[in-house]
């Protein structure tokens, strides 16, 4: 695992309360030289003129959303080019996947997407002290997911999986998660 796993970029997707930030965390925590990239901290850094992405995005909102994913991207790639395996979490869904996967230039390169239930979603966010669902509900960014987003790496139900089950689950798969050039 370690070696396979040196210098890369691990995405690891999903909507929200779909367990990425757990799951990201834990992998980087098994790896011998990582860094977890949340790429919601490019957005929070926005201090003003920020505008959310609601389901209608503004061509500012967009904007600033391509400009948060390229920035984990590069952060992404420098901590690769310097010996670290980088864990990016971020909600990256629909044609935006494809897209990532292009603008990250590391390879190798692996892609993780976790697909929990709509129930296993709903559950999980009525346990999070934060609330991430306001203006999207629930059905229609699953749908972004299911209807939009390109099969891309390595799709994983973790419905009924602990975190760490599923930090196995993509450490014992991480050929399917790879993406080639």
């Amino acid at each position: 695992m370690g070696t396979e796993l040196d210098s890369a970029v691990v995405l690891i997707t999903g909507v929200m309360a779909s367990g990425k930030s757990t799951v990201a965390e834990l992998l980087a925590g098994r790896l011998p030289r990582a860094a977890h990239v949340r790429g919601d901290v490019f957005r929070r850094m926005l201090v003003s003129g920020r505008e959310e992405l609601l389901p209608q995005a503004t061509a500012e909102a967009s904007a600033q959303l391509a400009l948060r994913y390229g920035l984990s991207a590069m952060v992404a790639d420098e901590y690769a080019r310097n010996g670290w395996t980088a864990v990016v979490q971020d909600i990256v869904l629909g044609p935006d996947l494809a897209d990532y996967v292009t603008t990250v230039r590391t390879r190798p390169l692996y892609v993780v997407v976790l697909a929990p239930s709509r129930a296993a979603v709903r559950a999980r966010e009525s346990q999070r002290p934060k609330a991430g669902y306001g203006a999207w509900t629930i059905e229609a960014l699953d749908e972004v997911l299911q209807r939009e987003t390109p099969r891309i790496g390595l799709w994983l139900d973790n419905s009924e999986q602990t975190p760490a089950r599923t930090v196995e689950a993509i450490l014992g798969n991480l050929a399917a998660a790879r993406v080639n050039p």
